[in-house]
């Protein structure tokens, strides 16, 4: 499951032209959707970042967007929020697995009937400055509260009634679900994306695959995803498996989040670094094949998307941060729909206030280096694996020196390193106890090419005898590091390193 200046005609901060025609809906609600949730979120996303690139032309630009079909989300829309700095877009998910040949259906376990519901409801904030872009994800089954409407199935007039967020869709197709999302976040949608999983695969094949790394195994049976620890290149159909998937722990969705968050991350670094934005012919490719399934307002057309991509030309992963709702309750009942995911409503309410005021929302790490390699994943936090290490050679202060590095990269060192039994040691050994071999591979990815010797009985604590071979530390985080406040990660800290 890419991104968005404002238009080269209008002045800073105007609003688009008022929408025209309209047209969504969907399955009534009240049916429950048991499929695996799929990562469309990510399609739509990397429509943003691709759909903007300062080295295509208007030439190149010209025609894409008449492939767009066009709803009016903001139709008779009245007492919404007052605009703030920025850019703000809605992008939704949809299924369109009716798209998916038989084939592709049984390889990626695709089966069933289309649902033609939101599975992925996200807010995408794209700063005054053009330099950040904010990613916020809202659970489909956050409690929600519908505004009086008019149901597009049946024509049923309703009053305003309690929902899981996805009904809204289901019940009043864009125009409610823009109404429902202004009402709960107080952030005034300028943009409405809507896109299926056919255009996420096909979009990701046309780049070429994204490369997706992972510090440990990841196998979920109802998906197919089959991934063993390391770096992979996936193509459109493995990364759906990627980011639907929410079986691989026991995470559930919040691993499946933070997954998409870093498949997003991954497509950004895609199309900024791998040529597809300064390429006019790759450029054209990927977003015409993105084009062909995507829904938005009339405001959003090739004037704009070029328009963005002049401002961001800049971009990197850095550039962008993903959040998910704070969540206060996540299995609120209620009567008549079941278990909800209920909002942290004074830290969602300070999430979205720094939105409005288009604030960062990553949480500031002083001392942390601003360039350098990126740190490579791991599975156990470094901070939790307590390292004792010893000088295995005759070169003085040696293990001081290796104590101090893997210190440096988070791990909770001694800080009393000794001399080891043995002063011929080659090749750096890391002694551990069978019991603690994930906190083993930690410490052995921060220091390459190190010898693993298992000893039963050695406790928690990771002995590290230097070798002559030492040359340095390798930087190392958790595969899902610190996130704040607002559970917040960079791009730039959940992709492959390089």
């Amino acid at each position: 499951m890419p991104q968005p200046h404002r238009p080269t005609r209008r002045a800073p901060g105007s609003q688009p032209p008022p929408p025209r025609s309209a047209r969504g809906g969907g399955p009534r609600p009240g049916r429950r959707d048991d499929r695996p949730r799929w990562g469309v979120r990510v399609a739509a996303v990397l429509s943003l970042v691709v759909l903007g690139s300062g080295a295509v032309g208007h030439a190149v630009m010209t025609g894409l967007d008449t492939g767009i079909e066009r709803v009016d989300p903001f139709k008779d829309m009245k007492n919404r929020p007052q605009a703030g700095h920025g850019v703000n877009f809605l992008l939704v998910g949809t299924d369109g697995r009716e798209k998916i040949t038989p084939e592709e259906k049984r390889e990626y376990r695709l089966g069933g009937a289309p649902c033609h519901c939101t599975d992925t409801v996200m807010l995408v904030h794209l700063s005054a400055d053009r330099e950040r872009a904010s990613v916020i994800s809202l659970p489909r089954d956050s409690y929600a509260e519908v505004p009086a409407h008019q149901d597009l199935v049946t024509g049923t007039a309703h009053k305003a009634h309690p929902v899981k967020l996805n009904a809204a869709y289901a019940e009043g197709g864009p125009n409610l679900t823009v109404r429902t999302v202004e009402n709960m976040t107080r952030v005034k949608i300028d943009h409405y994306l809507e896109v299926d999983f056919t255009s996420f695969m096909k979009t990701v094949d046309a780049m070429g695959g994204v490369e997706i790394c992972t510090a440990k195994a990841m196998h979920d049976t109802y998906t197919g995803l089959d991934l063993l620890p390391g770096t992979h290149r996936l193509t459109g159909g493995q990364a759906l498996q990627y980011v639907r998937s929410r079986h691989v722990d026991g995470a559930s969705d919040l691993g499946r989040m933070q997954r998409q968050q870093r498949f997003i991350a991954a497509l950004i670094k895609q199309a900024t670094g791998g040529g597809v934005l300064l390429n006019p012919v790759k450029f054209k490719e990927v977003s015409s094949t993105l084009l062909g399934s995507v829904r938005a307002d009339r405001g959003f057309g090739s004037e704009q998307m070029l328009a963005l991509g002049q401002a961001m030309r800049g971009f990197t992963p850095s550039s962008s941060e993903f959040a998910s709702v704070p969540v206060g309750d996540p299995s609120f009942q209620v009567k008549g729909i079941g278990s909800t995911v209920k909002w942290d409503e004074p830290k969602a309410a300070k999430l979205f206030e720094a939105l409005r005021q288009d604030q960062p929302l990553a949480p500031a790490r002083p001392g942390q280096a601003p360039h350098g390699p990126a740190p490579v994943p791991v599975d156990v936090p470094p901070k939790q694996i307590r390292v004792q290490v010893e000088n295995g050679t005759r070169i003085d202060g040696l293990g001081g020196r290796v104590d101090a590095a893997l210190r440096a990269t988070g791990f909770d060192t001694t800080q009393a390193p000794a001399t080891g039994a043995s002063r011929e040691v080659r090749r750096t050994v890391i002694v551990y106890d069978p019991r603690w071999d994930r906190s083993a591979r930690t410490v052995s990815t921060a220091l390459p090419g190190s010898e693993l010797r298992a000893v039963a009985g050695q406790g928690r604590t990771v002995l590290v005898i230097a070798g002559a071979d030492f040359k340095k530390v390798v930087p190392v985080r958790a595969e899902d590091p610190y996130q704040g406040e607002f559970g917040v990660v960079t791009g730039d800290q959940v992709v492959c390193g390089s």
